[in-house]
């Protein structure tokens, strides 16, 4: 072969050789399709409780910074404005009277998640993903509840809210029994006090996320605070202008950021979805050791806006659009086919009632929400509330309220008052946040509208306020009368 032949030839080899390292070079450097997932969850932090929703007193900054590099949705909402039922949507994508979870679950509840019911641990497990939670569980605590028969590799933490302990006792000492710490399906030791537990939750998540970075992960990180009784580390123990509860946020957010400086280590940032949110809105009885709901109205255990809108930052370098802001309405049952999406997991064959919002969370131009209305049950399956669109109808129902009454001080709750609903009142969200002027007798058509919508749940779900069954209702998990462990 000509030698000038033979020159062509060695570029074009050399050209080839060149060219494939660059296509591997970038493909390495591309996040995989299936990205590691951290879900973030407080106990009661209320909507004004973050600093990029309007926090004073105290600073967030690494939670800031997950908005700073990911979106904020301004309008996202929980299934229920209560501990067991919002964790049970949050997990299995379903409304809570759907699974038969209702309320709060105390120490040794007959009943808890189904083992028909499918998590998120289990979800992403059939995708080889290691599982853990390191928190509160609050979905039964019977042994065959927890979450390591549930999906979840690893468990430690509280199997329900930190002031239920046996014969849930009162706080009016100020005063809280020895805390009994899971591990696995069994009690690992009694801690003396709560003011490590915000410490023990966070180190062992960053233990898990460098155990499993050569492999995807789900990591639930379900702090138990800021539920009362507070407690907080010596560490950040009066840092804050904003006295106990304050510091709590701010050991809170010290948590978020050390989870961030995990994944930073290890090279996960552009592979890890990071999801950080609450369950509920501020109980707001507990006064200055409660949070806020900032412009909304009321707070935990109630439909309104307060209590069922909560604080929501999703983070994922390179897929979600830094800095950005959604105001289009969302809900945690949402979560649960959004990551079947993002991890090539099959739903399950049940029926679920949450929907995929990638293309909200991924900052797609002109994205609208794939629900015609979100349904809002409380007190046992009272349907209370139907949010469709900008416009929110409370339905007829007793609620409570301090009233304009003072709240309590320093962990002594004030008592609530009943108020009611006497009749449908219908409020546009994009005009008042903050729920002050019923417009129903201006819209009549919007009130039949969505009237017709909660009918059409009450078919499906049922509503205790009149007495209806629901078709697609399905029975929780039934133990024992005592907790099994």
């Amino acid at each position: 072969m000509p030698n000038n032949q033979c020159s062509f030839w060695r570029r074009a080899v050399g050209l080839a050789i060149v060219s494939t390292l660059a296509v591997c070079a970038i493909e390495a450097a591309t996040p995989p399709s299936t990205p590691n997932i951290v879900v973030i969850f407080c106990d009661d932090m209320g909507y004004g409780d973050v600093g990029v929703f309007g926090a004073r007193g105290y600073a967030t900054p690494h939670i800031d910074r997950l908005a700073s590099e990911g979106i904020r949705f301004s309008r996202f909402y929980v299934a229920q404005a209560v501990c067991s039922a919002s964790r049970a949507g949050l997990l299995t994508g379903c409304y809570p009277n759907r699974i038969g979870i209702a309320g709060a679950l105390g120490p040794g509840s007959p009943i808890g998640i189904h083992s028909r019911e499918v998590t998120l641990g289990e979800l992403v497990k059939t995708r080889g993903y290691a599982t853990a939670i390191f928190g509160k569980w609050h979905l039964g605590d019977q042994r065959q509840f927890l979450p390591i028969h549930h999906g979840f590799d690893e468990y430690m933490g509280l199997p329900y809210s930190n002031d239920m302990w046996p014969n849930h006792p009162e706080a009016k000492s100020g005063t809280y029994p020895p805390l009994p710490l899971i591990e696995g399906d069994q009690i690992k030791e009694i801690m003396p006090d709560q003011t490590q537990l915000t410490t023990r939750y966070t180190e062992r998540a960053v233990r898990f996320i460098e155990r499993s970075k050569d492999r995807p992960f789900l990591l639930y990180l379900a702090h138990s605070m800021p539920h009362v009784p507070l407690f907080v580390s010596g560490k950040r123990e009066g840092k804050t202008t904003a006295g106990l509860y304050g510091d709590v946020i701010a050991e809170i957010d010290w948590s978020v950021g050390r989870i961030l400086g995990a994944l930073k280590r290890h090279g996960l940032d552009q592979r890890t979805l990071v999801i950080f949110t609450s369950d509920n809105g501020p109980w707001l009885s507990y006064g200055n050791h409660a949070g806020s709901a900032g412009p909304l109205r009321e707070g935990k255990g109630t439909c309104w806006e307060g209590g069922v809108r909560v604080p929501f930052i999703a983070r994922w370098p390179g897929r979600i659009p830094a800095g950005a802001l959604c105001s289009v309405p969302a809900m945690t049952i949402d979560l649960f086919p959004t990551i079947a999406r993002l991890t090539g997991a099959h739903l399950p064959a049940h029926r679920i009632d949450g929907l995929d919002i990638w293309p909200l969370l991924s900052g797609q131009p002109n994205a609208q929400s794939p629900h015609e209305a979100f349904f809002f049950y409380l007190a046992g399956g009272q349907l209370q509330a139907v949010s469709s669109g900008p416009w929110k109808l409370l339905l007829p129902h007793t609620y409570r309220t301090l009233g304009g009454q003072p709240p309590g001080r320093d962990g002594q709750p004030a008592k609530y008052v009943q108020r009611k609903v006497e009749r449908p009142e219908l409020y546009d969200l994009d005009t008042d946040i903050g729920e002050t002027r019923d417009v129903a007798s201006e819209h009549p058509e919007v009130v039949r509208r969505i009237d017709a919508l909660a009918e059409r749940a009450r078919a499906d779900l049922g509503d205790a306020l009149v007495q209806r069954v629901g078709a697609g209702v399905r029975e929780p998990g039934r133990g024992g009368p005592a907790s099994g462990r």
